[in-house]
């Protein structure tokens, strides 16, 4: 059983039966005395990828989901699939992009600390890692004199995914990507 106190990004909890993984938290300290503490959560179904707000006290309780966590390794993929390996039994899955939306842009070949949560034999979903280092493909050209900390400009990186990344950045630098908010974190 957790307490929704204990609980952390990644934690996989049974709500109505089925298996919720944690993806925020957002805690709210009252100022008013005698007042309880909000922990707003939003958890997303691993089986239909819905995702599901709550604002909770601290002391409710979930069920712990029956799963499993094994680190896998992205072999290849196309437009509309990707296939991973395995890397405790070497067994192969192939996962479709609307089954992995959410973390299809942030995925390439050699990423490390790739983990797939599975029950029953089952591929539930993907637990990526918070940061990625993606190449800018295509960018307007960095204007001289443009400072670190002046204005944005849109780049498109070599997943596809379009961020705003300082005025100074080039095509073909490496930038670090934060996957949870999908915003340009730092240089690599």
């Amino acid at each position: 059983m957790f307490r929704t106190s204990d609980l952390k990004k990644g934690d996989v909890v049974k709500i109505d039966g089925e298996p919720h993984i944690v993806e925020t938290i957002k805690i709210q300290k009252p100022s008013a005395r005698g007042a309880v503490t909000i922990y707003k959560i939003r958890f997303r179904n691993l089986q239909s990828k819905r995702k599901t707000d709550q604002a909770l006290h601290g002391d409710d309780m979930f069920d712990e989901a029956d799963f499993e966590r094994r680190p896998v390794q992205y072999l290849y993929g196309d437009t509309a699939s990707i296939t991973f390996m395995d890397l405790q039994d070497y067994g192969q899955f192939t996962l479709t992009k609307e089954e992995i939306e959410d973390e299809w842009p942030y995925l390439t070949e050699g990423l490390d600390g790739i983990i797939a949560i599975t029950s029953e034999g089952r591929v539930l979903g993907l637990q990526i890692p918070t940061f990625v280092n993606l190449e800018i493909v295509e960018t307007i050209p960095s204007v001289k004199g443009g400072s670190v900390t002046a204005r944005a400009k849109p780049a498109t990186l070599s997943t596809g995914l379009v961020v705003q990344v300082p005025e100074y950045m080039a095509v073909g630098e490496t930038i670090r990507v934060d996957t949870r908010t999908g915003d340009y974190a730092s240089k690599a």
